[in-house]
């Protein structure tokens, strides 16, 4: 089993479903996001897997998110996804994507059906 973690190492349930996935023998390539952002093409792929729409993913209670002064009820999903590009510390983590799904890690345990 592969799959893909977008991974700040800094963050416990990052951590906690990197070790969940390593217990089970899956190969991980690990994404440390805020040192290398997704592209928008990324972004907009890892959406389509999630099955969300960029509103969504955005961690509206981060300090850098209220220093942004975005309204979420105007934004398009295209200036979400910049601005998550711009600011990946605002994307939602960690999320784990496999070929045909990704899921995001909270609590760990709900990556788990990316696997059976």
């Amino acid at each position: 089993m592969n799959a893909t973690i977008y991974h700040n190492p800094k963050c416990s349930k990052s951590r906690a479903t990197k070790v969940l996935l390593e217990a089970m023998g899956v190969e991980l390539e690990v994404i440390e996001y805020l040192k290398t952002p997704p592209s928008r093409e990324t972004l907009f792929r890892l959406l389509t897997k999630l099955g969300l729409d960029p509103h969504d993913l955005v961690r509206t209670t981060d300090a850098d998110f209220k220093a942004a002064n975005v309204d979420l009820q105007t934004a398009t999903n295209e200036q979400i996804v910049d601005l998550m590009t711009t600011h990946p510390q605002l994307i939602q983590r960690p999320i784990v994507e496999v070929a045909h799904a990704a899921r995001i890690g909270r609590p760990p345990e709900s990556v788990l059906e990316l696997f059976e």
